[in-house]
């Protein structure tokens, strides 16, 4: 495996500095040195991936020097915009490097959201005239590999990936951890709002640890899971799944279980569920200020004012609460007030080291919900 700091280090050596990014479970080492070691104005963790291409291009702009963004390969579809219609050499002609994390690799087990995206991670490369390798696992390949990169970027100005497989970089434990004194679990917090929802209402849970610690609770309580809408993939649109769905079911309150990270990716949806304004739609926020799913990297999330952003664009009412016992009480009020509601719920990171992950596939969770909803 490769050492992050011979990684780091490497680009370093090619006056290359500056990174921005949503983190990935196979990058979180590189991004937890990253982290640790470049300053906050040379590692931004972005709104989303598109968001870090513009934040490149800026940087290039303003020092002629290659800046690297790093994501997830489910990250390509945020990129496909800038890198056609801004980086492009038919366009502005500006290098990146692109670091990308290679999820659902075909022959390598990986969960049902990846699958897709892992078939055709280097294709959409190809379609978008992206030159790649695969980055060695041995330092002293990768390094030549690396150079050979740079050496291509700064000839022709052109946009460069390494595609980045599992246990490419050895561990490395962030350290420069943002603390806070929050006490309530998201778990706790998702198990006290779905027991308060009626027989009618409907859940759709946004990516990663929230949509898996919902079934677990489901499972827990021997319920089923016909009334939960599990957004496997897609991070960010689950507020606008709920919407969709709202808006057509109005005789069911729908819940939105969001999280920080993700409603940030595209906050402009909230302006989207405001206009609409559904009076049966409330948007949980499980805001740990952090990207728990993929190394617990920080987000801006507990830095923002989330209630009077959602009031600002035209939510019904907005609320902030961090206890259980006042997220019970809050419960009580929101359940009868017209939406859309906003409840932000502050919870502390982290997860069970043994949370399991959802048994059914996600056409069986379609299934389910839809003849849910047509009773």
């Amino acid at each position: 495996m490769i050492s992050p700091k011979f990684f780091y280090d490497t680009l370093a050596n090619y006056g290359i500095d500056f990174y921005a990014g949503v983190p990935d479970s196979l990058l979180k080492n590189i991004c937890a040195y990253i982290t640790d070691h470049a300053d906050a104005a040379h590692n931004i963790i972005a709104a989303n991936e598109g968001g870090a291409m513009g934040l490149a291009a800026g940087h290039y702009l303003a020092t002629s020097q290659i800046p690297v963004v790093y994501m997830q390969n489910s990250g390509e579809g945020n990129i496909i915009n800038p890198l056609a219609s801004l980086t492009d050499p038919d366009v502005y002609n500006i290098p990146v490097l692109l670091v990308i994390g290679w999820r659902g690799k075909p022959g390598v087990h990986d969960e049902p959201q990846h699958v897709k995206q892992g078939k055709v991670t280097t294709g959409l490369l190809n379609v978008m005239g992206i030159d790649y390798t695969v980055l060695s696992k041995e330092e002293d390949k990768a390094e030549a590999q690396i150079k050979k990169a740079v050496a291509f970027m700064q000839a022709t100005k052109q946009c460069y990936a390494l595609v980045i497989e599992k246990d490419t970089f050895d561990t490395y434990t962030l350290q420069n951890v943002e603390k806070n004194d929050l006490t309530m679990s998201r778990e706790e917090a998702i198990q006290t709002v779905a027991a308060a929802l009626g027989e009618k209402d409907a859940i759709v849970s946004t990516t990663g640890m929230i949509s898996r610690e919902l079934f677990e609770y489901r499972t827990a309580m021997n319920q089923g899971h016909e009334r939960d809408f599990l957004t496997v993939g897609s991070m960010g649109h689950a507020s606008q799944i709920a919407l969709g769905i709202a808006l057509e079911k109005q005789d069911r309150r729908i819940w939105c279980f969001d999280g920080d990270g993700a409603s940030i990716m595209h906050m402009g949806s909230m302006t989207i569920v405001a206009q609409k304004a559904p009076k049966n739609y409330i948007h949980v926020v499980f805001n740990n200020g952090a990207h728990d799913s993929v190394g617990g990297q920080p987000t801006v999330g507990l830095k923002i004012d989330l209630p009077a952003i959602a009031m600002a664009v035209g939510y019904k009412a907005a609320y902030s609460v961090e206890t259980k016992d006042y997220l019970i009480e809050l419960l009580e009020k929101v359940k009868t007030q017209d939406g859309p509601v906003l409840l932000e719920v502050k919870v502390k990171k982290g997860n069970r080291k043994d949370l399991g992950r959802p048994t059914t596939t996600p056409i069986q969770n379609k299934e389910a919900l839809l003849s849910f909803l047509k009773d």
